[in-house]
């Protein structure tokens, strides 16, 4: 069927979200040039702790304002929702800055250092009553969609064990963040988070805790292993590492059959494995290819929250963001990583 007359189309949801990135770094970039495959969105300015930083940015990702300070950028009336893409051991202090200036927010992972920052944080957007959101986007990507579907249709019955690892070396020269513990450095918070997230996001929060973690030469955690139990029986076993190169899979391990994470869990994959059954048979489900990094549909996701006055994701909710920083706490704790922050 084709529509010549057109008028009968909401045109709030044919406005383009114009939004703002707090901080130019390497993940920042990823995300800029996803904003383009978001056809309601209009990457509209930058900001940088200094202007040639920021104007270096808009060279490769064009936006119609390019300001010199973050305070500037928050500043900007015109500016709906900002991309806060700084070290985590800063997204405190960036957030509330937002949030002060009453824009939407989508923060990146970790969320804060701890749960009392990230308590703050949420506390604060409801009170304004602004959007915000962690950025989560391994929630939203095609392959973590259908694991949750077929768990729903019971395709590996009751989760029994779960497995999932995230490792890599960094090669010089790496960002100082990763070792800085006044940034929050270490291996749990930047890479750690996505076993820990996949873990309760399946099984939900744990009965027991037990978590180890080896020092860099700065004192934060170079490696994590973590292991969740539960008073239903099943374990989860989660470990992080920025000594070795790992796979980064997951295994989601029920009575009834398994399912496959491949390399990359975390990110946007073009398939995963399903184990059916007790044979060990294999399907291998496929996907199409994420048309950017992968960052898009978080993107799409924020838009139509925004286009529906929402304050809180319905997927990436307030909860879940805080059972993750009370988690991390807890983690770090029985490890002793310990950050000024605490």
């Amino acid at each position: 069927m084709v529509f010549t007359n057109l008028s009968f189309l909401n045109e709030e949801s044919m406005k383009k979200i114009r939004w703002g990135i707090l901080g130019c770094g390497k993940i920042a970039r990823k995300f800029a040039a996803d904003l383009r495959f978001v056809e309601d969105a209009e990457l509209f300015a930058v900001g940088a702790r200094e202007l040639n930083t920021a104007e270096a940015f808009a060279k490769d990702f064009p936006a119609k304002h390019v300001h010199e300070s973050y305070e500037t950028l928050v500043s900007n009336p015109e500016v709906e929702v900002i991309y806060v893409a700084t070290p985590h051991g800063l997204h405190h202090e960036h957030v509330m800055l937002c949030l002060k200036h009453k824009k939407a927010v989508l923060c990146e992972k970790a969320f804060a250092i701890n749960y009392r920052e990230a308590k703050e944080m949420i506390n604060f957007a409801k009170a304004q009553n602004s959007f915000i959101m962690e950025a989560f986007w391994t929630r939203l990507l095609p392959h973590y969609l259908k694991m949750k579907e077929l768990l729903a249709q019971g395709k590996v019955g009751t989760i029994k064990f779960l497995n999932a690892e995230f490792g890599f070396i960094p090669t010089p020269p790496f960002p100082s963040r990763l070792y800085d513990p006044a940034l929050g450095g270490g291996a749990l918070l930047d890479i750690g988070v996505y076993p820990i997230f996949l873990a309760l996001d399946l099984l939900g929060k744990p009965d027991h805790i037990d978590a180890v973690m080896t020092p860099a030469s700065t004192g934060v955690d170079e490696q994590c292993a973590i292991r969740f139990q539960y008073n239903s029986g099943a374990i989860a076993q989660l470990f992080c590492t920025f000594a070795s190169n790992l796979a980064t899979g997951a295994d989601i391990a029920g009575d009834q059959g398994r399912i496959r994470l491949t390399h990359r869990f975390h990110g946007p994959t073009t398939h995963l494995e399903y184990y059916p059954g007790i044979v060990e048979t294999r399907e291998s489900i496929d996907f199409e290819k994420a048309m950017g990094n992968g960052y898009e549909y978080e993107a799409r996701h924020v838009n139509e929250c925004l286009k529906s006055n929402l304050t809180e994701s319905p997927v990436l909710t307030h909860n879940l963001t805080l059972l993750l920083m009370e988690t991390l706490d807890e983690i770090r704790a029985k490890a002793g990583i310990k950050y000024s922050a605490d």
